[in-house]
Formats: C-alpha cells, sequence, structure tokens
C-alpha cells in the first residue's frame, strides 16, 4: 500500500469513528426518551386508574345513599304506626323477624357499599397516586444515574478518540519520514548509476590532460556522495525516532480501543438493565398492593352480603307455625346476626514499561475491586430492605367490614384503616431516606464498577501482549430434628449440592404448599431415592419452616450479644464468644442449629457449583433465622445478622458443641469420611485444654516411640504449654493428652500440639 494510500486510510478511519460516535450519542438520546415514554405512559395509566376509582366511589355513594332511603323509609312507616308496641311485642314471629333482617340486610348493604365508596377515595386513589409519586420520583433520580453514565460513557469516547487522532498523527509522520528515506536512498543510487556512465563516456585525452580532469571529477563525486550519505543518515534516525513514537501511540490506542469497548459493553449489558430496574423498583409491587386493596375490599363485601343472605335465608327457613306460638307465648326473642372475618393472606524497548505498567493496574484493582464489594454489599443490603418495604402485606381491609348493632359511622370504622395509621408518615420518610441511600450507593458502586472494568481491560490486554496469563482463584471456606427439616436437608444432600441458587432461587409455590402440607399431615413426601422433586421447591420448604416459627430460631433476647460478636476482628476469638452466649439456650434449640449450620458448612463446600458459599447462604438464612428489633436500625443490624451467620457456618465446630457434650442428633454428610480435609478451609477451633485432663509432658523420646504428623494450618499457641508452627510443619507426637490434644515436640521443643490441626502419617 502506497503512503497516500495508507494516509487515505487513516482518514477514512477518523471520519468512520467521528459517524459512530455520533450514531452512539444519538441512541444515548433515545433510551432516555424511551425512559421518558414509558414514565408518561405509566402516570397516565395510574390517572387514569385514579379516575375510574373516583368515579366508581361515587356510584358506590349513590347506591348506598339509595339503599338507605329504602330502608329507612319502612323502617319509619314501621315506627310510627299507632299499634308499634303490638308490631314490637309480635316482632318475634318468624315472618316479623324475615321482614326485620330483610331490611337490616339492606342496612347492611348500604354501609357496606359506603365503606366501599370511602375505601376508594381514602385508601385506594391515594395509594395510586403515591405510586405516580414514587415512580415519578425514581425516573428522575435514575434519569440522573443514566445522564450520568452517558456522560462517562461519552468521556471514554472522546478519550479513545484523542488518543486515535495522536496514533494517526505519528503514523503519518512516520511514513513521511520513511517515503523521506526512501527518496535519499533512490538519490543514492542514482548518484552512483551517473558516476558509472561518466566514466565510460569519457573522450580520448592526453594522459596530464586525462589526470587533471579525472582528479577534478573525482573529488566533486566525493562531495556529492557525502552529502547525500550525510542525508541519509539524518533521515533514517527520523524515521526510526517517528516509527518508535507511533508504534507507543498504537499501543495507547489499543488499549484505550480496548478499555472503550468494554465500557460500551458493560453499559448496554449492565447499566442499561440496572437504569431499567431502578425505574421499576417498587413499582409493580406497589400496584400489586392497590389492586390487592380493591379485591379485597370487594370479596369483603361480598362475604358480608353472603353473610347477611345466610341469616335470612335461615330465617326464611324457620318459617312454621308452631314455632311463631311458642315465641309468641314466650315473647323471645332470637334475633341475632354474626359477623365474619375474611383473611386475605459486574516491543522491546517497550517491555519493561509495559511490565511496570500492568503490575501498578493489577494492585490498583486488588483495592478498587475489595473497596467496590464493599460497596456492593452495603446496596444489595439496602435494595433488600427497599424491597421488604413496598411488599407489606396490609391490603386486608377485612376490619373494615365488621359491625356491630350499633350503627356507627363509616368514619370510625375507617379509623383503623392504612391511610389513619401514625406510622404512615415515619414510614414513608424511612422509605425515602433508604431510597436516597440506595442510590447513593448505587452510584458509588457504577462508578467504581466502571474504573474497574477500564483498568481491567487495559490490564487483560497487557498481560495478553506480555504472554502472561493469571489465575486468582478464590474460594471462600466458608433436635429431636423436625420431620421436614430433617427429609428436606437429606434430599438436598443427595440430589442438590450441585444444583446452582440453592436456597436463592424461589421454587414452585404450588409444589412448595404440597410438600408442606404432606408433612403437617406427618407424612414424608420427600422419603425414599426419587428425584422427581423440584430442588428449589424443597429448598423454600426448608426456609418456610424456619420462617414459619412462633419464635425464631436465634432468640431476641441474645440479639444484642450476638450483634456484639461481629466487631470482633479475630475470627477465631468471634466463634467462641458465639458459643459462649449461644450455651445459654435450651438444648433442644442447640442440636437444631448444630444440625443446621453442620449442613450449610457442608453445602457450601460446593460453592463452585452451587454458587452458594458461606456470605451468599447468610443473606438467604440471616433474616430467616434471626429477625431485626424495631427499635434497632434494619439496614445496618441486617448486614451484621448476615455476617454473624456467615461466621456460625464457616465456624460451626467451634461455636456448637460436639455429641459428647450434647447429646442428640449430629447431621453426616454423604460419604463424609475422618480423613477429609478441605486444603481451603479455614482452621478449626480447638477448646483450650484443661490442665486436669492434660498428663505430663514427656521430656525424652525413649519413652514412646514417636509418630511424625504434618501441620495442615498454621497455629499459635496461646500458652507456655502450647506449641506453635506453620502449616506443613513436621511435628513428632508421643501420646495423646485428651481427645483434642497430643503430647509433642517441634524444633526440640516439646509442648501441646492440637490434634484438628494436624494429620498423622503413621498410627
Amino acid at each position: 500500500m502506497t503512503s497516500t494510500a495508507k494516509f487515505r486510510k487513516d482518514k477514512e478511519i477518523v471520519a468512520e469513528y467521528e459517524t459512530q460516535a455520533k450514531e452512539i450519542r444519538a441512541q444515548l438520546v433515545e433510551q432516555l426518551k424511551c425512559l421518558d415514554q414509558q414514565c408518561e405512559l405509566r402516570v397516565q395509566l395510574l390517572q387514569d386508574l385514579q379516575d375510574f376509582f373516583r368515579k366508581k366511589a361515587e356510584v358506590e355513594m349513590d347506591y348506598s345513599r339509595n339503599l338507605e332511603k329504602l330502608a329507612e323509609r319502612f323502617l319509619t312507616k314501621t315506627r310510627s304506626t299507632k299499634d308499634h308496641q303490638l308490631k314490637k311485642e309480635q316482632s318475634v314471629l318468624s315472618p316479623v323477624n324475615c321482614w326485620n333482617l330483610l331490611l337490616t340486610q339492606v342496612k347492611r348493604e348500604s354501609r357496606d357499599h359506603a365503606t366501599l365508596s370511602d375505601l376508594y377515595l381514602n385508601n385506594i386513589i391515594p395509594r395510586f397516586a403515591q405510586v405516580s409519586e414514587d415512580s415519578g420520583r425514581l425516573f428522575k433520580k435514575s434519569k440522573e444515574v443514566g445522564v450520568q453514565l452517558h456522560e462517562d460513557l461519552m468521556k471514554v469516547l472522546n478519550e479513545l478518540y484523542t488518543v486515535m487522532k495522536t496514533y494517526h498523527m505519528y503514523n503519518t509522520d512516520s511514513i513521511s519520514s520513511e517515503n523521506k528515506l526512501k527518496d535519499a536512498e533512490k538519490q543514492e543510487e542514482k548518484q552512483m548509476g551517473r558516476s558509472g556512465r561518466q566514466d565510460d563516456r569519457q573522450t580520448p585525452r592526453s594522459p596530464d590532460t586525462l589526470a587533471s580532469v579525472k582528479t577534478e571529477e573525482k573529488h566533486v563525486r566525493r562531495s556529492s556522495v557525502k552529502k547525500i550519505e550525510k542525508m541519509k543518515e539524518k533521515r533514517q534516525a527520523k524515521y526510526t525516532e517517528n516509527k518508535l513514537k507511533a508504534v507507543k501511540a498504537r499501543n495507547e490506542y489499543l488499549l484505550a480501543l480496548e478499555a472503550t469497548n468494554s465500557c460500551v459493553f458493560k453499559y448496554y449489558i449492565h447499566d442499561l438493565s440496572d437504569i431499567i430496574d431502578c425505574c421499576d423498583l417498587g413499582y409493580h409491587a406497589s400496584l400489586h398492593r392497590a389492586l390487592r386493596t380493591y379485591l379485597s375490599a370487594e370479596m369483603n363485601v361480598e362475604a358480608s352480603k353472603h353473610s347477611g343472605l345466610e341469616g335470612l335465608e335461615r330465617a326464611v327457613e324457620s318459617l312454621e307455625p308452631n314455632g311463631d306460638k311458642q315465641r309468641l307465648m314466650e315473647t323471645y326473642n332470637n334475633s341475632h346476626m354474626g359477623d365474619t372475618m375474611g383473611v386475605v393472606c459486574a516491543q522491546q524497548p517497550l517491555e519493561g514499561e509495559l511490565l511496570q505498567r500492568c503490575q501498578q493496574l493489577q494492585s490498583r484493582l486488588s483495592t478498587l475491586t475489595i473497596e467496590n464489594e464493599e460497596v456492593k454489599k452495603t446496596m444489595e443490603a439496602t435494595l433488600s430492605t427497599i424491597q421488604d418495604m413496598v411488599t407489606v402485606e396490609d391490603y386486608d381491609v377485612s376490619e373494615c367490614f365488621h359491625h356491630s348493632n350499633s350503627m356507627e359511622s363509616v368514619k370510625s370504622t375507617m379509623s383503623e384503616s392504612f391511610l389513619s395509621k401514625p406510622s404512615l408518615a415515619k414510614r414513608r420518610a424511612n422509605q425515602q431516606e433508604t431510597e436516597q441511600f440506595y442510590f447513593t450507593k448505587l452510584k458509588e458502586f457504577l462508578e467504581g464498577r466502571n474504573l474497574i472494568t477500564k483498568l481491567e481491560a487495559k490490564h487483560e490486554l497487557i498481560q495478553k501482549t506480555l504472554g502472561e496469563s493469571q489465575k486468582t482463584d478464590c474460594c471462600l471456606a466458608g433436635q429431636v430434628i423436625p420431620l421436614m427439616v430433617e427429609s428436606c436437608i437429606r434430599f438436598i444432600s443427595r440430589h442438590g449440592l450441585h444444583h446452582e441458587g440453592i436456597f436463592r432461587v424461589s421454587g414452585s409455590q404450588v409444589e412448595v404448599n404440597d410438600i408442606k402440607n404432606s408433612f403437617e399431615r406427618g407424612e414424608d413426601p420427600l422419603a425414599g431415592d426419587q428425584n422427581d422433586h423440584d430442588m428449589d421447591s424443597i429448598a423454600g420448604v426448608l426456609k418456610l419452616y424456619f420462617r414459619g416459627l412462633d419464635h425464631a430460631l436465634f432468640p431476641k433476647e441474645v440479639f444484642h450479644d450476638l450483634i456484639s460478636c461481629v466487631s470482633m476482628e479475630n475470627l477465631q476469638e468471634r466463634a467462641v464468644h458465639i458459643r459462649k452466649v449461644l450455651l445459654s439456650l435450651p438444648s433442644n434449640t442447640l442440636i437444631v442449629m448444630r444440625y443446621l449450620f453442620a449442613f450449610l458448612n457442608y453445602l457450601s463446600r460446593y460453592s463452585e457449583d452451587n454458587m452458594m458459599d458461606p456470605y451468599n447462604l447468610a443473606i438467604c438464612f440471616g433474616p430467616t433465622l434471626m429477625s431485626v428489633p424495631e427499635s434497632c436500625d434494619q439496614v445496618s443490624c441486617q448486614a451484621h445478622v448476615n455476617e454473624l451467620i456467615k461466621t456460625i457456618i464457616i465456624h460451626h465446630d467451634g461455636v456448637f458443641p460436639g455429641p459428647r457434650d450434647l447429646q442428640g442428633p449430629v447431621y453426616i454428610s454423604p460419604g463424609a469420611t475422618d480423613e477429609y480435609c478441605d486444603p481451603h478451609c479455614e482452621p478449626p477451633l480447638v477448646d483450650i485444654p484443661a490442665p486436669d485432663t492434660i498428663s505430663v509432658i514427656h521430656n525424652s523420646d525413649d519413652e514412646l516411640d514417636p509418630i511424625e504428623a504434618i501441620a495442615r494450618f498454621d497455629f499459635s499457641g496461646r500458652t507456655n504449654q502450647e506449641l506453635s508452627f506453620k502449616k506443613g510443619a513436621s511435628l513428632l507426637l508421643f501420646q495423646r493428652a485428651s481427645d483434642d490434644w497430643w503430647e509433642g515436640r517441634h524444633n526440640g521443643v516439646d509442648g501441646l500440639v492440637p490434634h484438628q490441626y494436624i494429620v498423622v502419617q503413621d498410627m
């Protein structure tokens, strides 16, 4: 390709990039327009719903008033009769009772429809207004995040454009210097060829004249050749310099291109989805609550009407003369109407520079990743709190339809309704405050993830260029037993250890209810080796059992004592303190805890397959096993609860007493043996040996043949009697001091060696 063609191609690339950048900007603007349209449609829908229920409230109120007038017309007529006393005495008769129940039913329907109208106006319509207000607020905040992401993305594109122009500028200079070098080489070749031809064309002359001419011409040629050679050397040096600059600029361009591609990919795949999720945060759940309120109201109207009609039906069935005669004689008033309750429940000169930059990027990435993970944990915990706020099951309005014999007003019935609760303003303020905190953490997390994505792209490309490959392995190590608990754990241990998302993915609610009902009937639907049940549903049954306990597995009385353990940085000290607190609980509770956490620990060992390490399991079981008191901050306390549950899962052997100290069922993993040793797990906890349970340490090697052992973990002795050693160290064991300790020697020093920290080579 000629230099002109290369130059033309560079211009085409720059022009094409500018076109693509304009297209991306247009797409970003169009996306925001789509969000605007979605918000407008949502607001219009909610406005239509409000208008509908406002009109329906008018219809219901008109209907209620007409029913009231109808009933009052005949009741007034009855009261104004001269023989009112006689009719009062005859009201015990079955025909009069039917007439009274019919009028009472009309009054009942009048009150029910007035209640419906009041619910529409003062409960359901304000709910839709709140959903509209929340949607607008969340859309505005989400749009702000989207605009910021667009600016960041365009900033990255502009940086790429600058680097690309720099590269094309240096490349153009390199091509130009190369062309000049080639021109110099051609001039040199032409000069050498011209000198040869002149020698061939020399005419015969006298020797003296010829020698003089040759000397003069030779001097001229030498001068010309030297000039050309000097020019060639300068152009060669200039070409080498420009070529190196072009190569450096090309490397920077490729790095920036990779980073930009990663950022664009992240935006379209992850960020855009996150923004849409933010726009929809709580919308469907809130709309669900409002419509469930409507359904509850309508169903309770039907239930109330059905109840009144049943009473009237019984009165009709009681129309018989003998009974009337008896009632008339005894003047017994048996008129009664009961109430019902409905319950809707993310080249060599440059090699050293690139290697240094790679190391710097690696260090920066490690720090940023840790920081961003902490932000992510806080953000997820806050999101969980918001979801809990917007999914409160407060749509049951059965109490609005509980009538007494007195003609109390609808306003008194509504005194305990959703909107009249004093806590509503506080709940709304807490929700908006939590939303603001969530969006703060969301922005922080997205900005951190954006920076990490750019740095990772550059780091990976540099590694690929240098021919390096690095992998980072990360392994987080993390009652009698009720039949439902034992059977579900047994089933998951056999068939679900490798099931991705176990306890995190929701199962079929229908199947969960069927299995739960079978257990409640005394059956075991999971008995045998059949594996025809949905694993997520089985996990849901287990969580549902603990969630449905009248009192959480971890009692509220020990909540603050357990949460205080989270502040301890030393995990072993933390586990020991947790053990002390839990030992105050009843033995049956400890047995269930020991069984459950032994299972969760075993399940977490398969986290590479099931994606559920101790932290993820703690997120799933924390809210289920330990409820946060209402007086505590729900966001921060829930994070502490999850950290506590994670610690217990990892250190369950040190937290709970063994079978000898706490008699009862013990979870045994499928195919478990005493030789199992997970190389990635954390060291076990060992109790400090009591002086009266340890024999005297041997001072010589001649009394017993020593046994060789290898250390599985690092151990630091806590007393003068205990030996300290590193993982992989060789130790000599003399004899057992207790079930948990050996008498041994390391580096010429005798002392105690914990059994769980070593592997005995020969017994």
